[in-house]
């Protein structure tokens, strides 16, 4: 029982170790080439973002996922046109709520 128990062991040693090397090699089949260290392709626009800026937002990855200081930073951008948008919402509210501007 111990000897079938330590054999399972060494195989998924074995395993673990095989999948490592093969993907140290092959990579994770991205679909984009990686980038050079210290560049990114992470950009929005200064205003004006729309649903297509959005959709081609390309972060660089890391060993866990994206790089967090780029995602926050598109977080960020977002968060202020959306608070822009609705400031410009509330304007224009507060004008057509007027009774002397009503036309």
């Amino acid at each position: 029982m111990v000897t079938a128990l330590l054999y399972l062991l060494v195989m998924a040693l074995v395993g673990a170790m095989l999948f490592l090397a093969a993907s140290a090699v092959f990579g994770r089949s991205e679909e984009l080439e990686p980038l050079p260290p210290g560049t990114t392709l992470t950009a929005l626009p200064a205003e004006g973002v729309t649903g297509a800026d959005v959709e081609a937002l390309r972060f660089q990855q890391t060993l866990r996922g994206y790089k967090a200081s780029e995602v926050d930073w598109a977080l960020s951008q977002l968060g202020h046109e959306i608070d822009s948008l609705r400031e410009q919402l509330a304007t224009i509210a507060d004008r057509s709520d007027r009774p002397g501007d009503a036309q």
